[in-house]
C-alpha cells in the first residue's frame, strides 16, 4: 500500500509542471497577456512526419521542456495526422487551417514559430536532433 501511494506521489509530482497543449491562438494570446509569456505554435503532422514525431518524443516530453514550458510559454498545436482516427474535430481542423494560413504558408513540418503575445513571429525554427536544453536556447536564438 505505501509503495503504491509513493509511486502515485512520484506520478503525479512529475507531471505537475506539465502543460497542456491548446488549439486556440487566440485563448494562447490572452493568456500570454494575462501571465505575461511568449506563445510557442507548432505545425506538425503527428502520425506521418518523422521529424515532428521525433521532435514531440525527444523535446516536448522531455521533462526540462515541460519545466521551461510551465515558467515561460503558453503552447499551441495546430497538428494535421492523415489518419482518420487521429484527425481532429472539424472546429480545430478549421482553426488549424486558419493558423497555417497566417502562419505555416509553406506547409512546412514541424515548423516551431516562437510569437510574442501580440501574435508577432520573434522566431522560427524546425527539428534539430539537439538536446531538450540546446533546442529551448534555439527558440530564443535570433
Amino acid at each position: 500500500m505505501k509503495l503504491t501511494a509513493l509511486i502515485m506521489f512520484l506520478c503525479l509530482g512529475l507531471t505537475s509542471f506539465a502543460q497542456d497543449w491548446t488549439y486556440d491562438i487566440e485563448e494562447a494570446k490572452t493568456q500570454a497577456k494575462k501571465n505575461n509569456k511568449d506563445i510557442l505554435l507548432l505545425f506538425s503532422g503527428s502520425d506521418w512526419c518523422a521529424p515532428c514525431i521525433k521532435l514531440d518524443r525527444q523535446i516536448w516530453q522531455s521533462e526540462q521542456f515541460k519545466a521551461h514550458a510551465s515558467e515561460k510559454l503558453i503552447l499551441v498545436r495546430a497538428d494535421f495526422p492523415r489518419r482518420k482516427s487521429n484527425k481532429p474535430s472539424k472546429a480545430i481542423q478549421d482553426k488549424n487551417n486558419a493558423l497555417a494560413a497566417e502562419y505555416n504558408t509553406s506547409g512546412y513540418f514541424p515548423f516551431v514559430l516562437l510569437l510574442n503575445s501580440d501574435g508577432e513571429v520573434l522566431n522560427k525554427l524546425g527539428y534539430k536532433n539537439i538536446s531538450p536544453n540546446e533546442y529551448i536556447t534555439a527558440i530564443y536564438a535570433k
